[in-house]
């Protein structure tokens, strides 16, 4: 096998949306480093079954704005 070919595979923090923190191995960052979770299976609706309306930027509330007479 080649040296110096693969990244370095190393433990991290991964922090979830409800304040966990779980450790895990990754190629992602440098050892020791935490990655902040925005959605993770506690809060993503394919794994709940519900669906949290986030709205960036005013998207939604553009969106309804511009089909209100179609009956969305």
């Amino acid at each position: 096998m080649k040296s110096d070919v693969h990244p370095d595979y190393h433990v991290i923090d991964v922090k979830m949306t409800d304040g966990n923190t779980v450790q895990m191995r990754t190629t992602w960052g440098k050892e020791g480093d935490t990655m902040t979770l925005d959605i993770d299976p506690l809060a993503h609706p394919a794994w709940t079954g519900t669906q949290r309306l986030m709205d960036s930027g005013g998207r939604v509330s553009r969106f309804k704005k511009k089909f209100e007479g179609f009956g969305f």
